[in-house]
């Protein structure tokens, strides 16, 4: 019994610690949030330099006040349809632990919604999908605003090899 109530233990620290206040946005009409601790800044599109031989997802760099800074089109790296960028289209700037170091890299997204306070009890574990998918990068799952924003762990969103490739990209 006592082994039961430590699992269960472990389970809600896990949500409490996932408890916080999340960036949200908007990628294919779907909601997405990243911890707003994660976030430097957000801006809107500029000019991209595009960068030879890159995966399709690394649109390529930015200088952002003297700063090459790699970016990444987050619909391309979960394999969404590209899409049009628009006026609501921006790149949100965050910075990303991977192998001890930190990493400054820009997403694009479709849209910033809002900033949501989420508390432990409104976050569920990531579902089972019954098969092999990767979902390490999912947090989890947020019942907010009447529907369901998933919440991202952006260091895991890239492997180790594939931010090296993208600081390798930055110069």
């Amino acid at each position: 019994m006592a082994e039961q109530s430590s699992v269960i233990d472990q389970a809600v620290k896990a949500m409490t610690d996932k408890e916080g206040k999340y960036l949200t946005f908007s990628l294919a009409g779907e909601e997405y949030g990243i911890g707003i601790l994660k976030v430097k800044e957000i801006i809107g599109m500029m000019p991209v330099t595009v960068v030879p031989q890159t995966p399709a997802y690394i649109k390529g760099v930015i200088n952002l006040r003297g700063k090459v800074i790699p970016v990444i089109d987050l619909r391309l790296k979960f394999t969404m349809p590209s899409a049009e960028y628009t006026e609501r289209t921006c790149i949100i700037v965050v910075e990303v632990n991977a192998a001890g170091r930190t990493v400054m890299m820009g997403i694009v997204v479709d849209s910033v919604s809002e900033v949501l306070n989420i508390k432990a009890g409104e976050i569920e574990e990531t579902p089972s999908f019954g098969t092999k998918l990767n979902t390490e990068y999912i947090l989890g799952m947020a019942k907010a605003s009447g529907g369901i924003k998933i919440l991202l762990d952006i260091d895991k969103i890239l492997s180790v090899e594939e931010l090296h490739a993208a600081r390798s990209v930055a110069g």
